[in-house]
């Protein structure tokens, strides 16, 4: 049956084609053997770096891929045209996806029908309700190993045109132990999670130390684009507020957390346009943003995108969240990163952005935290703000920092 449904997928469609934990990795795989099938393609994908492995070499010359995140491999490809990247938040893509052309095929993953004929998207819902509302047929891979989640989408059977079963394992993520910087990181963090707060994180090894960190804290409100195998122990020693379903739009972890989740009542997983939107963001109180970067300037802008002078990644939710946090009653916007990367040779704490690039406005950035401290830049000028972000730079470099920002100084 997979063969017949990989035959539907002829060339010149334009398809979409889900990440994270969503990814029907057996169909990808087969739809890929053979290159002629993408001729013309025009595939849509919110296929995550480091989750979802991506290769353009596989597609026909004439494919164009549209995506969220970019990736170093991705750089000939985007000058070509043949990978667009878009440079929006989720929010963004929402509204991309509510105002693009409708697609012909909405690929979805989904668990078998439960006994009302209804098929779970399990722990990856993302922004599929909304393109197979907009799609002329959805095909679906029919996955056992998919955690049925009684607080996730789902879409009826009978509404899905072409299935197929495939019994196979979800894309797992695992960011491993927590080291000595990242623990100190979200042992700074952690100072501003007060019991009750709504709390939004990534993934990666400072979110998971941070949850271990706070097993402590009660009535605590999860409200994220991306959860993991942290929230198992939090829930277990009581830190969660029972009321507050853990809401997110994705969870993507190891086999313990699928199956944590099957089955499971009082999670939500919501499509984007509720995970992501102003309106259901705007009505969380001390609501705790906790987003990565790459590198951050003396003025508090935040490079969510480019390393090495490459372009690494997208913003993910981070605007919509950062943003969301700086306007609630007693939230605070956080950002996180190690203070220098390279062995300690190179500063993730620079003077201003040259072939960086502005992800987050410092407009929308409450507190920087690295392993040496956290810098709380409310209510700080630009002077005071500079100055905090040096105390909280790795110490080999505050003194290149200090001399750069007295330049900058006599200039505003």
């Amino acid at each position: 049956m997979l063969d017949r449904l990989v035959s539907e997928l002829g060339p010149g469609q334009r398809i979409y084609l889900p990440g994270s934990a969503g990814e029907p990795i057996g169909l990808v795989r087969a739809f890929l053997e053979d290159a002629e099938r993408t001729r013309n393609l025009d595939l849509t994908t919110t296929a995550i770096p480091g989750i979802n492995p991506l290769s353009l070499d596989h597609l026909h010359d004439t494919a164009r891929v549209t995506g969220l995140f970019m990736q170093p491999a991705f750089k000939a490809a985007q000058r070509s045209g043949q990978f667009r990247h878009l440079p929006v938040p989720y929010s963004g893509f929402t509204r991309h996806l509510h105002e693009s052309p409708v697609f012909d095929t909405c690929i979805v993953h989904v668990s078998p029908p439960d006994t009302r004929g209804l098929c779970s998207l399990g722990p990856a819902v993302e922004f599929t309700p909304i393109v197979f509302e907009r799609a002329r047929r959805v095909v679906a891979i029919v996955n056992p190993q998919l955690p049925a989640i009684p607080g996730s989408e789902a879409i009826a059977f009978d509404r899905i045109d072409l299935a197929a079963e495939v019994d196979e394992p979800l894309r797992d993520y695992d960011a491993g132990r927590s080291n000595e910087e990242s623990t100190r990181i979200a042992s700074r963090i952690a100072g501003f999670v007060e019991d009750g707060a709504a709390l939004q994180v990534g993934l990666g090894k400072v979110p998971n130390a941070l949850f271990s960190l706070l097993h402590d804290r009660r009535g605590l409100r999860l409200h994220s684009g991306m959860l993991s195998d942290g929230v198992i122990t939090l829930s277990a020693t009581g830190a969660l507020d029972p009321s507050f379903p853990p809401t997110s739009c994705v969870w993507v972890g190891t086999h313990r957390l699928y199956e944590w989740l099957r089955g499971r009542n009082g999670i939500n997983v919501l499509d984007c346009k509720r995970t992501h939107g102003a309106r259901s963001l705007g009505a969380l109180d001390k609501f705790i943003a906790v987003n990565s970067a790459l590198s951050v300037d003396l003025f508090g802008q935040c490079n969510l995108e480019i390393a090495a002078r490459a372009m690494v990644s997208g913003v993910g939710g981070a605007p919509d969240f950062a943003r969301a946090a700086r306007h609630s009653k007693g939230g605070v916007s956080i950002i996180a990163l190690p203070s220098s990367y390279g062995g300690g040779t190179k500063s993730r704490i620079v003077p201003r952005f040259g072939d960086e690039m502005v992800s987050l406005a410092r407009t929308d950035v409450d507190v920087i935290c690295t392993e040496h401290g956290a810098a709380d830049l409310r209510g700080k000028s630009a002077h005071e703000r500079a100055e905090a972000l040096i105390a909280i730079a790795a110490p080999q470099h505050r003194a290149v920092l200090e001399a750069a920002w007295r330049e900058m100084a006599s200039r505003i």
